[in-house]
C-alpha cells in the first residue's frame, strides 16, 4: 500500500469522526459507509459511560473533535512529509495502551499504520469499545489495512517491537518483560500551568478545560499550577464555575468528598469553591478533584525548575516566554507532530532495523 493511500483512508477516518463532536451528532453527506457506521457509532459513544463511567459522552465527543482536526489531508501531509515513508520497514509493532481516556494511544495506533508497519494492540478493559470499531470503518474505506491491523486480549507474541503506557509500577513491568524488544515504554507525567496573575479572564476559562477536561485524567491535563507570590486567586475560582457541572457526577464527586475530608483531618489549609480543592504541594501528580499550586519567585527560577523536571512534565501551559509551553486551552488538542514524552515515534519505527 502506498503512503498515499494510507493518508487519504486516515483523513476519511476523520471526517468520518468529525460527525461526532462537542455539538452532538450530525450526519453529513458523501462520507463513505455512513449508513453502515454512523447510528452504530452513536450508540458505541452512549454504550461507553455505562462501560466506563468515565467515559462520558462529552468527553468522547471532545475527543473525535480533536483527532478529526488532525485527521486531514493537510495535517497529514505536513506530519509525514518531515520523514522518508515509502519503503519503511513492514515490522510488527506491539502496542500496549492506557485506558484513562478515550482513545488515549490513538496516535500509537495511526503511526504505525502510517509508517507502514503492522499493529498488535492490548487493549485496556477501561477503553476496548471505540478503537476496535474505528479500526473497522478504516480497514472499509482501505481493505489493504486488514491485514495490517488486530487486536488482543491475550499475551502478546510474535511481534518485534513494543509501544506501551502506563504508570510507573506498569512500566517496571514492561521493562521487565520487553526490555529485550526495541521499545518505548511511557511512564507517568502531569502537566503543570504558569501563571503570571495577569491572566484575562478567556485565558483563564481556556485553562479551566486544561484542568477540568477528561476529570484531569491524563497527562495532557493541568495537575499543578505554579504562581507568584502575591496571586489573588478571585478571578481565577470566577473563571473556572464554567465547570461547576461536574459536581453531577457522582463519580468526581465522590472524590471530591473523599479528598476534602482526609485533607481536613490532616488539617491541611485548604482553597475550595465546593467542587475543586486547591492545595499548596510540591507534588505533581493531585488526585481527581484536586489541584496542586506551588508559588515561585521569578521566571528564571520557573526555568531551572521546569529544566529540572522534564522527566516528571509532559507539557507546559502558560503565555509566558518558556520553551515548548502551550497555549491556555490547548493541552488536550495536541498535533500529530507533537510527541508523547518528546519521544519521536515515527522516527523511533522508521529506524527499526531487520
Amino acid at each position: 500500500m502506498q503512503l498515499i493511500n494510507r493518508i487519504q483512508a486516515f483523513a476519511k477516518l476523520g471526517e468520518f469522526m468529525s460527525q461526532f463532536s462537542e455539538n452532538g451528532y450530525l450526519k453529513k453527506e458523501n462520507i463513505p459507509f455512513n449508513d453502515l457506521y454512523f447510528n452504530k457509532m452513536v450508540a458505541l459513544i452512549k454504550q461507553s459511560k455505562s462501560h466506563n463511567g468515565w467515559f462520558n459522552e462529552h468527553n468522547i465527543q471532545f475527543a473525535f473533535k480533536s483527532w478529526s482536526a488532525c485527521l486531514t489531508d493537510e495535517k497529514l501531509l505536513k506530519w509525514t512529509s518531515e520523514y522518508v515513508l515509502e519503503g519503511s520497514p513492514n515490522k510488527k509493532i506491539a502496542i500496549i495502551l492506557a485506558g484513562n481516556i478515550p482513545l488515549v494511544g490513538f496516535h500509537d495506533f495511526i503511526a504505525v499504520l502510517i509508517t507502514g508497519n503492522k499493529v498488535i494492540a492490548k487493549l485496556s478493559n477501561n477503553d476496548k469499545l471505540l478503537l476496535p470499531f474505528l479500526a473497522n470503518y478504516l480497514i472499509d474505506v482501505e481493505p489493504q489495512f486488514e491485514d495490517k491491523i488486530y487486536f488482543t486480549s491475550e499475551q502478546l507474541e510474535n511481534f518485534d517491537a513494543v509501544i506501551a503506557t502506563g504508570s510507573n509500577n506498569t512500566a517496571r513491568y514492561f521493562d521487565y518483560y520487553f526490555g529485550k524488544y526495541p521499545n518505548i515504554i511511557r511512564k507517568n507525567r502531569n502537566s503543570v500551568a504558569i501563571l503570571s496573575g495577569k491572566e484575562t479572564e478567556h485565558e483563564l476559562i481556556a485553562l479551566a478545560n486544561d484542568i477540568f477536561r477528561y476529570y484531569g485524567l491524563g497527562c495532557r491535563n493541568v495537575s499543578k499550577i505554579y504562581i507568584p507570590k502575591d496571586y489573588n486567586f478571585e478571578a481565577f475560582f470566577k473563571a473556572i464555575f464554567c465547570w461547576k457541572k461536574v459536581i453531577n457526577d457522582h463519580k468526581y464527586i465522590n472524590n471530591y468528598d473523599y479528598n476534602k475530608a482526609v485533607y481536613l483531618m490532616s488539617n491541611f489549609n485548604l482553597l475550595d469553591n465546593e467542587f475543586l480543592i486547591l492545595k499548596e504541594d510540591s507534588n505533581f501528580s493531585s488526585p481527581i478533584s484536586v489541584l496542586f499550586y506551588e508559588y515561585y519567585e521569578n521566571l528564571s527560577a520557573i526555568k531551572k525548575m521546569l529544566d529540572r523536571e522534564k522527566e516528571n512534565i509532559q507539557c507546559v501551559v502558560s503565555n509566558l516566554d518558556l520553551n515548548g509551553q502551550v497555549n491556555f486551552g490547548e493541552s488536550q488538542s495536541p498535533n500529530l507532530w507533537d510527541y508523547a514524552d518528546e519521544i519521536d515515534t515515527v522516527d523511533f519505527l522508521l529506524n527499526l532495523t531487520n
